[in-house]
């Protein structure tokens, strides 16, 4: 078979085998140049390039960042968050604690004369009081809100462990 066809072969097969194939790439494109390009590709396609900067061996030199001064939590009285206050001027009866700042909250409780109890959140002005939110340091569920007018700032080391 294999003599069959280089016998068939010779300069006029091949110089024809080329002029078709070179006609046939001339006329796909010119057809792909003539074509009409559709209004959504007029633009061409979009991509996005994120370019990665490759790390260096140069050590960069250490920008020392501004560190703001905190702010000290706001005080009446004294009174801030994170201190600890105790009960008093109640005659005995007990401060309601309430489960929001206001008279109008329902009383979850009724702390004592010289309960300790520390602050975690307030000031908050309701009903002509400045009001806390505290909790014991002995029992994390023992917390609402009290107004400062019955409040007293005492010595952290005095606080009962």
């Amino acid at each position: 078979m294999t003599r069959w066809i280089l016998s068939r072969i010779n300069f006029w097969v091949v110089l024809g085998g080329v002029l078709v194939a070179g006609g046939l790439i001339v006329l796909f494109g010119l057809l792909i140049l003539w074509m009409p390009v559709p209004a959504s590709q007029a633009a061409g396609p979009q991509a996005a390039l994120t370019v990665i900067v490759a790390p260096s061996l140069t050590p960069s030199p250490i920008v020392p960042l501004y560190t703001p001064t905190p702010t000290p939590p706001p005080s009446v009285d004294g009174i801030s968050i994170g201190a600890f206050v105790q009960i008093t001027g109640t005659d005995g009866q007990g401060l309601r604690i309430r489960s929001g700042p206001g008279t109008s909250n329902p009383s979850r409780f009724v702390a004592m004369d010289s309960e300790v109890f520390q602050v975690k959140e307030g000031p908050k002005v309701s009903d002509d009081f400045t009001w806390w939110h505290l909790e014991a340091p002995y029992d994390p569920e023992r917390s609402g809100w009290a107004a400062s007018k019955y409040l007293q700032m005492i010595n952290p080391t005095a606080v009962p462990q």
